[in-house]
């Protein structure tokens, strides 16, 4: 089983002028809770650790997970408000985010709450706001500490400057997981963000440099590109697709990287050391194929594994 954690909330996009204001359409959301829903799409088991907030918005967002089959035996109800993301989308179909989460359930998540995690979970994804907003930072890299010489960690750093806007706190906490993640998935924009002006290849160099045996480097509408400690690169241009937009292009991505692994029987350290390069460009081919599926629809609509053949 592979355990997603992070933040679930709600992606409010604007649907024009009213008579009285303005209309709105709220879509489930939160780039890990897409990552679980879209392993879960794809037919992998998945379980959920993070909190859901009490009222409507909360139990929307569970009868979610529970309706995809997502196990939520480690999924904290707190009395506490959920997440909202109002979400702008430009001509490009490029989102932008404002939040509005203070004091909200996927902050709250504390130690007390690990207990809750299946034995028999053997992989885990981190990313988004929640490994930098306390408690929950806390608490997940007290779950990286304990699992990172047994399982498989997956990180995203997936920057939201409108969450916290320190800089310095994103690097700070990348530099923490690099000598503790197996597979690292990162844009080219939020490199950008965190290193202006340095070449991927070299950050990629200095990630392998600190453990990370498999980084991976997305770039939008462009290629994407492994890098890999002993198997060297690999990149893949982009595949062909009318765009709507590309909310949640990046966690469909993940979550096909992580299907992939398991799929093929790697989803272990050991055989994410043991990449060669036709595996990985294997395994890009197929993140690519799934997060086009999703930038042709409105929203963080993540394909199912039928859907990719």
């Amino acid at each position: 089983m592979i355990i997603v954690s992070g933040e679930a909330l709600f992606d409010v996009f604007a649907t024009g002028e009213t008579p009285t204001g303005i209309g709105f359409d709220g879509r489930i959301g939160g780039s890990p809770f897409n990552v679980a829903l879209g392993l879960a799409r794809l037919g992998q088991p998945v379980g959920f650790f993070g909190g859901i907030g009490t009222g409507f918005a909360g139990e929307r967002l569970l009868r979610a997970l529970t309706d995809e089959g997502i196990d939520t035996r480690c999924t904290p109800r707190l009395d506490a408000p959920t997440t909202i993301s109002l979400v702008g989308v430009d001509a490009r179909g490029v989102p932008s985010y404002a939040f509005y989460g203070h004091g909200c359930a996927d902050r709250l998540v504390g130690p007390e709450h690990l207990a809750a995690i299946p034995a028999e979970a053997r992989a885990f994804h981190f990313g988004s706001f929640a490994m930098v907003v306390p408690p929950t930072a806390d608490t997940q890299r007290a779950l990286v500490e304990r699992e990172h010489a047994r399982s498989l960690i997956s990180y995203d750093p997936n920057i939201r400057t409108n969450v916290q806007p320190d800089l310095a706190v994103w690097r700070d906490t990348l530099a923490w997981m690099l000598p503790r993640t197996h597979l690292l998935k990162v844009s080219d924009e939020d490199l950008g963000l965190l290193f202006p002006g340095r070449a991927l290849d070299d950050f990629a160099a200095e990630a392998l440099a600190a453990g990370v045996p498999w980084v991976v480097v997305t770039r939008g509408g462009a290629d994407a590109v492994g890098y890999h400690a002993t198997a060297g690169r690999v990149a893949l241009p982009p595949q062909p697709v009318q765009v709507v937009d590309t909310v949640g292009a990046g966690d469909t991505f993940q979550a096909a990287l992580l299907t992939w692994l398991a799929e093929t029987g790697r989803l272990t350290a050991a055989a994410v050391r043991a990449l060669d390069a036709a595996a990985m460009t294997e395994a890009l081919g197929f993140a690519m194929r799934a997060a086009a599926i999703t930038c042709g629809r409105r929203g963080a609509d993540l394909p199912r594994r039928a859907e990719l053949g």
